[in-house]
């Protein structure tokens, strides 16, 4: 299997996990922390604000089955692309959307798709999502790792924080 990766951040990590990890093509979904200034950072200190690292995900997935466009498509579908300071109820700047690309071509596609969400004007407020070349990622603790799967009940409240409403409204699904 040829395998690539991609890097998004869309508010709590939890919640970034399960939309992607079902997708076939996708090898795996990883919890972690990246585009900060401190090597290896714990939660603790990522939640202090004094890092800059934000939540993300990094994906690793088989082009030849799911496209790096696809999986940008799919991270637009899942994300409020027009608030640059969180998402739903998780606020400032660990939590913001970035996406952090790995190469020149993935930097192109993610801008490409940027302006053709925002020519489609699907949202009355501007897309504000980042693109950002990717910095080392730090895979979050292990207790982070697949968190919809191991506490389900937790998870479900942090989607009633205003995620699965949003991308019903927006796009017509559940997530």
């Amino acid at each position: 299997m040829k395998k690539d990766t991609a890097i998004f951040a869309g508010g709590c990590f939890w919640c970034m996990v399960k939309p992607f990890d079902t997708l076939p093509g996708v090898e795996k979904v990883i919890s972690g922390y990246t585009g900060g200034h401190v090597p290896n950072p714990t939660y603790e200190q990522v939640c202090s604000h004094t890092t800059g690292h934000t939540e993300a995900v990094e994906i690793t997935f088989d082009p030849d089955q799911i496209s790096y466009e696809d999986l940008l498509n799919y991270y637009w579908q899942v994300t409020d692309p027009t608030d640059a300071m969180g998402q739903f109820q998780d606020r400032g700047d660990s939590y913001r959307p970035v996406i952090f690309y790995n190469s020149p071509a993935q930097k192109a596609a993610a801008e490409k798709s940027k302006q053709q969400l925002a020519a489609s004007h699907k949202f009355d407020d501007p897309i504000v999502t980042a693109i950002e070349p990717a910095k080392p990622f730090y895979p979050a603790e292990d207790y982070h790792q697949d968190f919809y799967r191991k506490n389900p009940l937790r998870y479900m409240m942090e989607e009633a924080g205003g995620r699965a409403k949003f991308v019903e409204q927006h796009w017509g699904k559940k997530i």
